[in-house]
């Protein structure tokens, strides 16, 4: 406070009359070095927005986190990483929460797989995925179609809704690509969420 009035014009001696401090306590508390644990939480601050920025700005205190003790090596509490997120005024997107209630679905179809995704030629095993990705003006959907023998993505598909036309513009790309035989077999994940 004493810097600030200072930086506006005021001495330093009506300044610490004013606020009723000594000029020496001023200026033993100005001239005392930065203690090591601030020092550390300015650093910390520092590789905080490194790994937020990186992220795209999706990331939030648990991923930070994550990513500050596994992939630098820098061994920090959640709490911390938290308090310095919400002083610097970032935060990650949300998280995606399953709904009350939430429960697997019936199995509705055999599974030809057997949980054997090792093939010995192409176009034998497709596997497709619907993936959801937060963004900041909405939630977009992306499935893709990968060939189990070479884990290369024959097929892929965007969109801003989870519908049948999503999985049918994946698949028809992967079939104007490959053109498979009829023993193909295609999978997909059976554990759909249900509410």
């Amino acid at each position: 406070m004493i810097d600030a009035l200072t930086g506006q014009g005021i001495n330093v001696r009506h300044a610490c009359r004013t606020l009723g401090v000594s000029e020496s306590g001023y200026y033993a508390w100005k001239d005392r070095p930065t203690p090591p644990r601030e020092l550390r939480r300015i650093w910390l601050a520092g590789e905080i927005v490194d790994v937020h920025k990186a992220s795209g700005g999706t990331y939030g205190a648990t991923r930070v986190r994550a990513e500050l003790i596994h992939g630098r090596g820098i061994h920090v509490g959640h709490g911390a990483v938290e308090l310095i997120m919400r002083r610097l005024g970032i935060k990650g997107l949300p998280t995606r929460r399953l709904p009350r209630g939430a429960r697997l679905a019936k199995i509705t179809s055999l599974d030809l797989v057997g949980r054997q995704f090792r093939r010995d030629a192409p176009d034998q095993l497709w596997m497709t995925d619907i993936t959801e990705h937060p963004t900041r003006e909405g939630k977009i959907y992306c499935c893709v179609v990968l060939d189990a023998f070479s884990r290369l993505v024959v097929g892929w598909s965007i969109d801003s809704t989870q519908t049948t036309t999503l999985v049918l513009n994946a698949l028809g790309m992967a079939t104007r690509r490959r053109s498979p035989e009829d023993d193909l077999v295609i999978h997909s994940d059976r554990g759909v969420l249900a509410s």
